[in-house]
């Protein structure tokens, strides 16, 4: 049975959620009672079959497990190749992990088109699912460009009043920035001998002018993903017109895509250009954590601040990534996933304000822990977390990143660091606005605490923020073989990785 599991496993992970959101379009209409249960059981069954890949994974192994391979397009030699290493696992539970998430939180808020709604989001989730599992350059391909389709909808359907600004802007922004991450998949496929299979990409005798151009062209498409300074505009703006599980899909994972491109392609497949350029991956991810951070300080919106702030978050992977260090490294990694879990919860908790009093804005607020004590101790919790307070996920990957800056340049680590000053500036400065004082304001007195389905999405968040924090040794575990094969590829060990 475990033998079986092993070589459907992934297909499970990709293909469950993207089934059961087509059965709910087929009977949305027909059976509307039957929507939230099937699309909670859908993302909650992908979790539960997602788990067992943790407890059967080999952690001390590099190599891409619970392989499936299938010829897909045999005249062009595309293949359905999915696999996952100690880097991609984290990525696709932490995914699985937030669909159960927001299929919780799509309460009732959501009262038009909810059928669609909660189809969309299953689909991305297949679809996002998909892009950490290919092995196949085309099939990643597809599964990268697919997963924008359900967001564009979900912005332009459920957003806000200037949605279809933020909708065009994010798909305009995203889907050009891959075309040229197609050329350069076209050009390696040839190069290879007309294969699209992402290993043998690894080992091409690439000059230097061919690395260069072709990191170029993967730059632009991830670095618009994560959003990197200064192709980051789009976000913002995306996330204050989004629903709130938008905001919460595109924080947590959406991002983590670009990052997870320049593990996977970047750095092994053109390790002289990534050495090279390293110097301007540094420079705009240090722009990204102190820039970006001074102007989420000045923002009134809470989304819109939280959005900044995840930028500013987001620098710290590319960082990491690019600081060719084991310690960076595994710090960049571990960010993301603890990104995911606190910018999941921060936008849930302005979710669950906007639900009571239909504004972001934090003037409007003011004196909530009066009314809704609960609440108030899990956005601390959250807030802290954001802020990189010992003991919260947030604070191990920004350590790891710090210690890994300080190994390869001081100033690096000195830049970095006010990330700690800040995130906690802008985070607890937003937390006082609401939460503490005197609730002078009609509408804030008349607040109710959280309910029971509020209640449990922010204990699965809390929870996770504080098991990360607490114990991230089994995360280091898993990654720990995946990034030390990585670092010494050729080229990118004589970056400064250490054996």
């Amino acid at each position: 049975m475990i033998d079986v599991y092993r070589h459907i496993a992934l297909s499970i992970a990709i293909w469950l959620p993207i089934a059961t959101g087509l059965v709910i379009l087929a009977l949305g209409s027909r059976a509307p009672g039957l929507v939230r249960p099937l699309g909670a059981a859908g993302a909650g069954i992908t979790f539960l079959a997602t788990v067992p890949l943790w407890g059967l994974f080999h952690a001390h192994s590099f190599a891409m497990q619970f392989g499936e391979r299938v010829p897909w397009i045999p005249a062009f030699h595309i293949n359905y190749a999915l696999g996952i290493d100690g880097i991609s696992l984290p990525l696709v539970l932490l995914t699985s992990f937030i669909g159960v998430v927001v299929m919780i939180a799509a309460g009732p808020a959501v009262k038009d088109r909810v059928a669609e709604y909660f189809a969309a989001f299953l689909i991305m989730e297949g679809l996002m699912i998909g892009v950490f599992c290919a092995l196949d350059a085309m099939l990643f391909y597809v599964f990268w460009e697919a997963m924008l389709i359900p967001m564009f909808l979900i912005i332009g359907i459920w957003g806000g009043p200037n949605r279809v600004y933020a909708t065009i802007k994010f798909f305009l922004y995203t889907f050009l920035g891959s075309v040229l991450m197609l050329i350069a998949l076209l050009y390696l496929h040839f190069e290879a001998g007309e294969t699209f299979n992402i290993a043998s990409f690894y080992n091409l005798p690439l000059g230097r002018t061919p690395q260069i151009l072709i990191f170029l062209a993967f730059l632009i498409a991830f670095a618009v993903k994560i959003p990197m300074w200064p192709v980051h505009t789009w976000l913002p703006d995306a996330h204050v017109e989004a629903p709130t599980g938008g905001s919460v899909v595109l924080a947590a994972i959406m991002l983590k895509m670009g990052a997870y491109g320049f593990v996977r392609f970047s750095l092994p497949i053109v390790p002289q250009a990534s050495h090279e350029l390293a110097g301007l991956m540094i420079t705009l991810s240090l722009i990204a954590i102190v820039y970006i951070g001074l102007v989420a300080l000045v923002q009134d919106d809470m989304k819109k601040l939280i959005a900044y702030s995840s930028i500013a978050h987001m620098g710290f992977v590319t960082l990491g990534i690019f600081l060719f260090q084991d310690i960076a490294m595994d710090g960049a990694l571990v960010q993301m996933i603890s990104h995911g879990f606190v910018s999941a919860a921060l936008f849930l908790c302005v979710g669950v304000l906007y639900d009571r009093l239909h504004s972001r804005a934090i003037h409007d607020y003011g004196g909530v822990a009066n009314r809704m004590p609960t609440f108030a101790a899990f956005m601390m919790l959250f807030a802290m977390a954001n802020a990189g307070l010992p003991g919260t996920s947030g604070f191990v990957g920004e350590f790891l990143v710090i210690l890994g800056a300080f190994k390869a340049d001081f100033w690096y680590a000195v830049l970095a660091a006010t990330t700690l000053i800040s995130g906690a500036a802008y985070t607890l400065w937003m937390y006082k606005r609401v939460i503490f004082g005197a609730a002078t304001k009609p509408s804030v007195a008349g607040l109710s605490d959280v309910t029971g389905r509020e209640l449990s999405f922010l204990a699965l968040l809390g929870a996770a923020v504080l098991v990360l924090g607490l114990w991230p040794a089994p995360l280091l575990h898993v990654m720990a073989a995946s990034v030390h094969h990585l670092l010494l590829r050729p080229g990118v060990h004589l970056a400064g990785a250490t054996p």
